[in-house]
């Protein structure tokens, strides 16, 4: 009875929908999305029997990719919410789709051998219809903080019904492994957190120089000339590492501009290849992890813009580095949640904070985690249904 009951109120808001949908469907952020959603426009089912993922944005898509790569291409279906999600996804698999909006899932749905979502994307229909075609349900990476369990708590009897049809979870903590065995989850197996399970590698070692070492990494254009606003040699020595290359020789000219009439030094990674000078632009590819692993502090690019939405906090909080960032980072929050004691601030309050330095605390990273009984459980999945085809 709940299932039809749910399909019912679920089709009611669908119909009163429609007339906001097709009008955010002409904006060109949601030209694809909405109508791939709402209306399966050139977004049919996936092909069945394959291993099917299932994420909403680009931090959880991303996240994916060190299991996704144990896996052949082909053999992968990923679903997604968002823009951005896609976008990632199109990057990892050859098969993508917009996962279609509840109404349609009976009829968009094939056997696949397994379906793994990841952390909070509890859909209703996802599961059933899933579980009714006789597909395994995982539930990956899952994690209920504080805030959401309330929330969770008060719509209590719809969990009940979303975890009858998820066979096996994959919890972060134990703490989380609790919560939801309270909202009615089973088979619970507590693994860490996945977006840990890659963490940084250093390629090279640089020697450090003596005093603190400011590192502003992954910066954007407009970015750097804040950065340069903000500083003062007092607070330590400074290394711009661009995000893009090709912005190498303009980063270059506006610190030559900024500072050739000055005392302090600077040079080029290129043509000097160590960190020893008041300014050194890393004008080199793939250095990045090498030179957090010898800093003190890290600008993170990509938060003082409105476009770049933040980049990763995971690598310089694996390298203990005290970590600054702007406060735009919508593209990297379910990263930011795995870091602790970073600071998040306005473009006019970033000389305040490299002016407290030394009070500032380290970041540091939370729980690693494990990916191989995920994988394990893949294929496990896989081995079950070449079986039954033999047979």
């Amino acid at each position: 009875m709940f299932k039809y009951i749910y399909f019912l109120l679920s089709f009611f808001l669908y119909l009163l929908a429609i007339p906001y949908l097709l009008l955010k469907s002409r904006t060109p952020k949601y030209r694809e999305a909405i109508p791939a959603k709402f209306f399966l426009k050139n977004n049919p089912p996936f092909d069945e029997d394959k291993i099917w993922f299932h994420s909403c944005s680009m931090g959880e898509t991303r996240a994916l990719k060190p299991i996704l790569e144990q896996f052949i291409k082909d053999e992968i279906n990923l679903s997604v919410i968002t823009n951005t999600g896609f976008e990632e996804a199109q990057k990892l698999v050859n098969n993508v789709r917009y996962l279609p909006f509840e109404i349609f899932l009976p009829f968009w749905i094939k056997k696949q051998k397994i379906l793994l979502v990841m952390e909070a994307e509890l859909w209703y229909m996802l599961f059933l219809v899933a579980s009714q075609k006789g597909t395994k349900t995982v539930l990956i990476n899952a994690r209920i903080n504080d805030k959401s369990y309330q929330t969770y708590k008060k719509y209590s009897f719809l969990y009940k019904h979303i975890f009858k049809h998820i066979d096996k979870i994959f919890a972060q903590s134990q703490i989380d492994k609790e919560r939801l065995e309270n909202l009615g989850g089973k088979n619970i197996e507590v693994i860490g957190n996945i977006k840990l399970a890659s963490l940084p590698k250093v390629t090279k070692q640089y020697m450090k120089p003596n005093g603190i070492l400011i590192t502003a990494g992954s910066t954007h254009k407009s970015e750097e000339e804040l950065i340069l606003n903000s500083w003062n040699r007092k607070q330590g020595q400074l290394i711009i590492v661009p995000r893009h290359p090709e912005r190498f020789d303009e980063v270059w000219e506006l610190i030559v501009k900024r500072f050739e009439k000055s005392n302090l030094s600077f040079h080029r990674l290129s043509q000097k290849d160590d960190l020893f000078g008041d300014i050194v632009l890393v004008d080199k590819m793939g250095e990045l992890n090498n030179i957090y692993a010898v800093s003190d502090v890290v600008i993170l690019g990509g938060g003082f813009i409105k476009t770049a939405g933040g980049h990763n906090p995971i690598e310089p909080a694996f390298f203990g580095c005290k970590l600054i960032s702007g406060k735009v980072i919508f593209n990297q929050k379910s990263l930011f949640e795995c870091v602790e004691n970073y600071y998040l601030c306005d473009n006019s309050e970033l000389k305040d904070y490299l002016d407290k330095i030394d009070v500032l605390e380290k970041t540091s990273i939370g729980q690693s985690g494990d990916i191989q009984p995920i994988i394990d459980e893949i294929n496990k999945e896989k081995k079950m249904a070449n079986i039954a085809l033999a047979i």
